[in-house]
């Protein structure tokens, strides 16, 4: 079953990575203090000023034990990579749950892109308004002209996008989360198939049928060939 084939999937990648992050962890403690993670709590915990009108204090403080470029490398590679790791397998869920005949690839390779690019867009703009403004006025004047096919893709995109400002605020933990909470959830969605009435037009592929499988053509019944033409009998022998 697909719908078993994605969940294995998922969940020995996200067990893996888990697993990796805490040995390197176990191995080198030191590496704590430059990893982009904490963001989460820093918001959270973020206190109230009277009077503020929401413009202050709106950046998380992650890269306060960064004193040097390696380090500011180190910094940045590392919340970059995270994103790249989240973001992989929405990808994955993308392509097992998308009905064909509305199937983009390309939005495969923005699922993927889209959130290291907005990691680093957060990481320039950070506490600075006027860099936001600038950011706005650029993204305004660029013009897609590749629309959405359905309104589930753009949930892909919002995510992607939440990845990448995530990662860029160094909360890749956050990331993570939303990552998880997503795959599993279409997948839930997809496995019960929420909302399906007979009919309709669908977003989700179903999760029994083969990929592999060659599709049958009712259309065009198979005509067996046709028969060969009867050998003409031998001339008759001539009278004596």
């Amino acid at each position: 079953m697909k719908a078993l084939r994605l969940f294995a999937q998922l969940s020995a990648y996200y067990l893996v990575i888990g697993a990796l992050v805490y040995f390197a962890l176990m191995l080198f403690p030191w590496v704590r203090d430059y990893l982009p993670v904490g963001g989460v709590e820093e918001l959270i915990n973020q206190p109230q000023q009277p009077g503020a009108n929401g413009l202050t204090g709106v950046q998380v403080q992650q890269t306060e034990n960064v004193a040097n470029l390696g380090e500011s490398l180190f910094w940045l590679t590392t919340a970059i990579v995270g994103a790249f790791l989240t973001a992989l397998p929405v990808s994955w869920t993308y392509m097992s749950i998308r009905h064909g005949d509305e199937y983009d690839q390309s939005l495969i390779s923005t699922l993927i892109i889209l959130p290291l690019i907005v990691t680093g867009i957060v990481v320039i703009v950070q506490n600075s308004l006027a860099l936001a403004f600038s950011l706005a006025g650029i993204a305004g004047a660029v013009r897609f002209k590749n629309s959405l096919k359905s309104s589930g893709d753009a949930l892909f995109i919002l995510l992607s996008v939440g990845i990448g400002l995530s990662a860029g605020i160094g909360a890749v933990e956050l990331a993570v989360v939303m990552s998880i909470a997503f795959n599993y959830g279409f997948l839930v969605l997809w496995l019960t198939e929420y909302g399906e009435r007979q009919g309709m037009k669908r977003y989700l592929t179903d999760y029994e049928a083969d990929p592999c499988a060659p599709a049958a053509d009712a259309a065009s019944p198979t005509v067996p060939p046709a028969a060969a033409p009867a050998a003409a009998p031998p001339p008759a022998a001539p009278p004596v």
